[in-house]
C-alpha cells in the first residue's frame, strides 16, 4: 500500500520566488506521472480517492496551486492566472523527471491542461478535462464571482463545513464523511482561534478583471491546437460547460471523448465510484 507523502518545488515569477506544494502518490521511481489540478479556490487534496484508486498504475501528484492549501501567495496578484500557473506547472513536471504526463484537470485545473496541452511539444499525453471546456459563461463566472475573496471566517470547523456545502451543492451528493474532507483540507486555524480558507483572497482580482465585460471567456484556439487523446466530464447540471459547448469539443481539436455525470452540477469532485472508474478507464486504456 503506497502512502501519501507531501513535497514543496520552488517556482518563480516576475515578482521573485514561491514555494508550491504537492502531494504525491505511489512508487516515487514510477515513470509513469499523471498531474491532478484542482479548481479556483480548492486544493491538492480534493484527489485523494482518485490517487488512492490510480497509484498502483501511476506515480500521482497533485499540486497546490500557488496562492491555495499549502503553497505560498503571490506578492503580485496581478499574476493570478493561467500564463503564471503553466510556468510552475512545467517547473513541477521538471522535477519528476519525466518526458511525459497524463493529467487531469478540475475547471481552472483543466484550464491550465487545456493551457499546456496546445504548446508544441507539449508533455501532456492524455488529458481529462473537469467540467470546463474553451467557452465558459458569463453566468457560472458571476455566480462564482460571489464567494471568490469575500474571505469569510467561523468559529468553528462545522460551521466552515456549512459553508461549504451551502455555496457547493452542485458538487452533487456526497457522504457526511466527503463533505468533511471536502471542508478540512481548505480551511485553516488562524492565530486568533478562527477559521478561515486557506487561500489567498487576492486570487479575485484577475478573476474578476477577466469576468468585467460580463462575455463569455472563448479559448477555442486553443483547444483545437490539441491533439492527445482527451476526456471530457461534464456535469449535466453544469451552467460552466453547456451541453452545446461540450458536443463541439466532441467534434473538433481533439474530438473528445465526452461523459455526462448525472445528478451533478460543477463540478463532479471525482470522489465517487462511477466517476473514478470513468476516469480510471480512460487513463488505464492507455
Amino acid at each position: 500500500m503506497f502512502t501519501m507523502r507531501q513535497r514543496t518545488v520552488q517556482c518563480a515569477s516576475p515578482a521573485g520566488l514561491h514555494r508550491m506544494a504537492y502531494t504525491e502518490w505511489g512508487d516515487p521511481r514510477n515513470p509513469k506521472v499523471l498531474i491532478c489540478v484542482h479548481g479556483l479556490t480548492r486544493c491538492s487534496r480534493d484527489f485523494d480517492l482518485l490517487a488512492e484508486a490510480l497509484c498502483g498504475t501511476y506515480r500521482v501528484v497533485c499540486p497546490d496551486v500557488v496562492g491555495r492549501g499549502l503553497s505560498d501567495w503571490l506578492k503580485l496578484k496581478a499574476l493570478y492566472a493561467v500564463p503564471q500557473y503553466v510556468a510552475d506547472m512545467m517547473t513541477l513536471i521538471a522535477r519528476q523527471d519525466v518526458e511525459t504526463v497524463r493529467w487531469v484537470g478540475t475547471s481552472m485545473g483543466g484550464l491550465i491542461g487545456i493551457a499546456l496541452a496546445a504548446q508544441e511539444n507539449t508533455p501532456i499525453t492524455r488529458l481529462v478535462l473537469n467540467d470546463v471546456g474553451p467557452e465558459i459563461t458569463a453566468a457560472s463566472l458571476a455566480r462564482i464571482a460571489e464567494y471568490v475573496g469575500n474571505d469569510p471566517r467561523f468559529d468553528t470547523l462545522e460551521h466552515a463545513e456549512q459553508f461549504v456545502r451551502a455555496v457547493s451543492p452542485t458538487f452533487g451528493r456526497h457522504s457526511d464523511a466527503q463533505w468533511r474532507h471536502l471542508t478540512e483540507h481548505v480551511v485553516r486555524r488562524a492565530a486568533d482561534g478562527m477559521v478561515e480558507f486557506r487561500y489567498d483572497p487576492g486570487i479575485a482580482e484577475p478573476f474578476r478583471e477577466a469576468m468585467a465585460g460580463g462575455k463569455d471567456i472563448q479559448l477555442w484556439p486553443y483547444y483545437d491546437a490539441i491533439h492527445c487523446p482527451t476526456l471530457v466530464l461534464r456535469g449535466a447540471l453544469s451552467d460552466l460547460l453547456l451541453p452545446e459547448t461540450a458536443a463541439q469539443m466532441a467534434q473538433r481539436g481533439p474530438k473528445a471523448q465526452v461523459v455526462e455525470i448525472p445528478d451533478v452540477g460543477h463540478a463532479p469532485m471525482l470522489m465517487q465510484e462511477g466517476q473514478i472508474a470513468v476516469v480510471s478507464k480512460f487513463l488505464l486504456d492507455a
